[in-house]
C-alpha cells in the first residue's frame, strides 16, 4: 500500500477524481511541453459526463492556459482501464496535430491519484507491505501494537507532522463552513445549510444538539468542497465531510490531546488505504459506496480508537460503516457534488458514531470481517450499471428538474 500522504491529499474541491486528478495531470503535462502553442484535452466516460459540474474543464484550463486549451467531451466513450480517462496532446494554433507524437493518456482513479496508460499502478513506492486489515491486525497483536503504531513503523515519525497539517486543514474547513452563508456555484442554486444547522443545534438539549452539530460539521466541509474550497480527501473530495465532522465533534466535546487525534487519523488512514488498495475509492468505478461508504468506515474506526476501543472493536466499527453503504449508487444531480452528496456526508458521519457504539457493545465480536466487506464492495461496484457510477444518467440524477 502507498503512503497515507496519497490517501489524505490537501487540495481544492469539488472532486478528487474529477478536479484534483485532472489538475495534477495538466500540471504534469505542462512540465513536458511548457512552450506549446496549443493543447487539446479529450475527456472520456465519467469525466466527460459530469466534468462540467465537477469543474474538470476549469481545473485543466486554469493550469494549461485559457488562450491555448481546447476541451473535447466524449462521454459516450469509456476507455478500458478506467471510466475517468483523459488524452492530452499538443496541437498547433489552428488545432491540428504537430509533427512529433505528443499524446498522453492518463486516468484519474480516485483520491487525486493518477495512473498512466499501460501502467498497473501509480509509479510511487509501496510503504506498507501488508494490505489487508486482518494481516495488519495480526502483525500488531504479535508485537503488542495497534494500527497507528503500524503507521509509524512504516512511515516514520515524519508522518505526524503531515497528519497535523491534515488535521489543521480539516478543522479550518469545518470552521469556515459553519460561518459561510450563501449559494453554492452551479445551476442548482443550492443554498448552504451548515450555518443554519449549527445555530439550530445550539437550541436543543444535549442529545439532539450533539447529533445536530455533527450534521452541521459534515455539511460545513462538504459545502466548502462543493464551493471549491480547501479540504482533505478522506478518502475523496466528495466524501471529505465525514471524518472531519466526527473527529471535530469528539475533540470539541471531549478535549482529547492533539496526539490522540492524530493517532485516530492514522487509524482511519489504514482503514481507507486497505479499501483503496484492495478495491477502489472511486465513485466512477464503484459508486458512492466506494466514497461515502469508505469514509464512514474510516470515521467509525477512528471514533472507536479515540474512545479506547480494542483492535477488534475498531475493525468491527469500520466493517459496519462500509457494510451499511453497500450498493449505494453515485448519481450526482446535474453532475454537481451537491445533491445527494452533501446530505450523504452528514448521515454517514452520524452512522459512523452509531457504528462505534454498536461495535463497543458487541465487544468486537462479529462474523463478517472488514476485508470481506471490501471485496464485496468491489464486486458490487463492478456489477452496478455505468449509469449509477458518476455519470449522472441514472438514479436521483435522471430526469431531475430544479
Amino acid at each position: 500500500m502507498k503512503s497515507l500522504r496519497e490517501l489524505f491529499r490537501i487540495g481544492y474541491g469539488p472532486s478528487s477524481s474529477h478536479t484534483m486528478g485532472p489538475r495534477r495531470a495538466a500540471e504534469k503535462y505542462l512540465k513536458r511541453y511548457p512552450h506549446a502553442r496549443a493543447f487539446s484535452v479529450t475527456l472520456y466516460g465519467s469525466l466527460a459526463a459530469t466534468g462540467k459540474g465537477h469543474l474538470t474543464d476549469a481545473a485543466i484550463i486554469e493550469t494549461l492556459g485559457a488562450d491555448r486549451t481546447t476541451i473535447v467531451w466524449r462521454p459516450e466513450i469509456v476507455l478500458p482501464f478506467h471510466p475517468n480517462g483523459m488524452r492530452f496532446e499538443v496541437t498547433d494554433a489552428a488545432g491540428g496535430e504537430v509533427g512529433e507524437p505528443t499524446a498522453w493518456i492518463v486516468y484519474s482513479v480516485g483520491g487525486g491519484a493518477l495512473v498512466e496508460e499501460g501502467q498497473e499502478q501509480a509509479p510511487t513506492p509501496d510503504v506498507y507491505e501488508l494490505d489487508s486489515l486482518a494481516d495488519i491486525k495480526s502483525w500488531c497483536e504479535q508485537r503488542g501494537m495497534t494500527y497507528w503504531e503500524y503507521v509509524q513503523e512504516r512511515e516514520g515519525e515524519a508522518i505526524w507532522e503531515y497528519l497535523e497539517e491534515v488535521w489543521q486543514t480539516m478543522t479550518a474547513a469545518v470552521e469556515r463552513g459553519i460561518e459561510h452563508e450563501g449559494v453554492l456555484p452551479g445551476e442548482l442554486q443550492l443554498r448552504r445549510k451548515a450555518p443554519d444547522y449549527y445555530i439550530r443545534a445550539m437550541g436543543y438539549g444535549a442529545n439532539l444538539q450533539s447529533r445536530g452539530l455533527v450534521f452541521s460539521y459534515a455539511l460545513a466541509v462538504s459545502e466548502e468542497n462543493a464551493g471549491g474550497g480547501k479540504i482533505v480527501t478522506a478518502p475523496t473530495c466528495g466524501a471529505s465531510g465525514v471524518l472531519p465532522a466526527v473527529l471535530y465533534h469528539i475533540q470539541k466535546t471531549r478535549h482529547f490531546p492533539l496526539r490522540r487525534v492524530l493517532h485516530a487519523l492514522a487509524t482511519a488512514g489504514i482503514i481507507g488505504n486497505v479499501a483503496k488498495s484492495r478495491a477502489t475509492i472511486s465513485g466512477a468505478e464503484a459508486g458512492c459506496q466506494a466514497e461515502v461508504g469508505v469514509a464512514c468506515a474510516m470515521a467509525a474506526g477512528a471514533a472507536n480508537y479515540i474512545f479506547g476501543g480494542s483492535m477488534a472493536t475498531i475493525e468491527y466499527a469500520a466493517e459496519m460503516g462500509l457494510e451499511h453503504h453497500l450498493g449505494m449508487t453515485c448519481d450526482p444531480v446535474c453532475g454537481l457534488v451537491q445533491i445527494p452528496c452533501i446530505e450523504r456526508n452528514a448521515h454517514a458521519a452520524a452512522r459512523a458514531l452509531d457504528a462505534n457504539v454498536y461495535a463497543t457493545f458487541a465487544d468486537g465480536i462479529h462474523r463478517i470481517p472488514y476485508d470481506k466487506t471490501v471485496e464485496v464492495m468491489k464486486q458490487t461496484g463492478h456489477d452496478l450499471p455505468s449509469l449509477y457510477r458518476e455519470t449522472s444518467e441514472g438514479g436521483l440524477a435522471a430526469g431531475y428538474e430544479h
